[in-house]
């Protein structure tokens, strides 16, 4: 750069990226940009707003699986406590959403903080909280779908997603315990521990 001025030559007009997020996050949108994968990133993006697919899935559990009605109003608790969690820490980190002129946004938001993402928090709080019900095996791969496809869509570095993937397996992992102190109805009579 300074051989480039001392020589009158003409200094690039777009800088690199200059960090190791960013770069990544450009690399996953470099390799991941076919209309299918952004349509499908999009879809992903719809149903997680606000954990709203997660809370339909646990609601419709909870009216299907009859005998553990409990167990899918505890873990449908845990995503919302999960989903909150994000929204509040994101005010308090005030990191702004990704901004390169090369990077494509292909979703809209409802704020401009990034840090945690909520989806990859709520999905991570979902796949452990329903997984105890469903199998933890089988819904495994959502975390690491919604994670790519915040990327994807633009609106998230990768170590908001990662950040948001470690709040929703925490949130969910304590949340049996929590709900174990409460007392009944809101927590467990001594009767349900014992199930």
């Amino acid at each position: 750069m300074e051989e480039a001025a001392a020589t009158g030559a003409a200094l690039p007009v777009e800088a690199p990226p200059t960090n190791a997020d960013l770069r990544l996050l450009l690399a996953v949108q470099s390799r991941l940009r076919t209309p299918a994968v952004v349509r499908t990133a999009q879809l992903m993006s719809h149903a997680g707003e606000h954990a709203a697919v997660w809370i339909a899935a646990g609601a419709a559990g909870a009216l299907v699986d009859r005998g553990r009605r409990r167990e899918w109003v505890e873990a449908t608790a845990a995503v919302v406590a999960a989903h909150g969690a994000s929204v509040v820490l994101k005010r308090v980190t005030r990191r702004t959403r990704p901004q390169h002129p090369h990077l494509l946004v292909h979703a809209g938001t409802p704020s401009r903080w990034s840090l945690p993402s909520s989806h990859a928090t709520s999905t991570t709080a979902a796949v452990v909280a329903f997984g105890r019900l469903l199998g933890a095996r089988r819904l495994a791969p959502l975390t690491p779908a919604m994670a790519l496809s915040r990327l994807v869509v633009g609106v998230h570095y990768p170590s908001d997603v990662a950040a948001g993937s470690a709040l929703g397996a925490a949130v969910a992992g304590v949340a049996p315990r929590v709900l174990r102190l409460l007392p009944a109805p809101l927590g467990r009579t001594r009767a349900d521990r014992r199930r």
